[in-house]
């Protein structure tokens, strides 16, 4: 009778295992916190640019603005606030995507964004990175801060879409260290 027991909770207990895809992934350098931060801000800079033309036509076209303070107003301005959020994430995820895991400031700072599940990323894995950024800066941007805590350097948004962010560039060969192991 134990050992009948035994059988039946070895069957349904969660054995935990490396993936094939972990493995290959083992070792890879982790990108710093400064060049994540450089490249992200980089991305927003380049999503600004890109929107300020559009938001400025957008948001002042004239009489079909609603009274400030009213409920039209009111809706109006989500509505405004929606659209934004989703063209940020909009250009997150394609970008993305369409890079194969960097993003014009990953690239400029010699990182990339890898999943942990995948060979490449998919779409709706680029998807949730971009809408991940919004949980990462929820708490004051302490998703953000999590890089210093997890084990792996990944931030919320990280952990939510199943990726990291590796240091792609190789060293200069006079900043190299003549030791491999080093």
């Amino acid at each position: 009778m134990l050992k009948r027991l035994q059988g039946l909770t070895e069957k349904r207990s969660f054995r935990a295992h490396e993936t094939h895809r972990m493995d290959e992934l083992d070792g890879l350098p982790l990108a710093s916190f400064r060049r994540r931060a450089w490249a992200i801000l980089i991305d927003f800079l380049i999503v600004a640019i890109l929107k300020s033309p559009f938001g400025f036509l957008k948001h002042h076209h004239g009489s079909d603005e609603a009274v400030e303070g009213t409920f039209g107003w009111f809706l109006l301005e989500a509505v405004h606030k929606v659209e934004d959020l989703a063209e940020s994430v909009l250009y997150f995820a394609v970008v993305l995507k369409l890079g194969r895991g960097w993003t014009p400031g990953k690239y400029l700072m010699g990182i990339r964004v890898v999943s942990l599940t995948h060979k490449e990323l998919g779409w709706w894995q680029s998807t949730e990175r971009a809408l991940g950024y919004g949980a990462s800066l929820l708490e004051g941007g302490f998703g953000f801060l999590q890089y210093y805590i997890n084990r792996n350097r990944q931030c919320v948004h990280d952990r939510i879409a199943e990726t990291i962010v590796v240091y792609v560039r190789k060293p200069l060969a006079r900043w190299s260290s003549p030791n491999p192991e080093e």
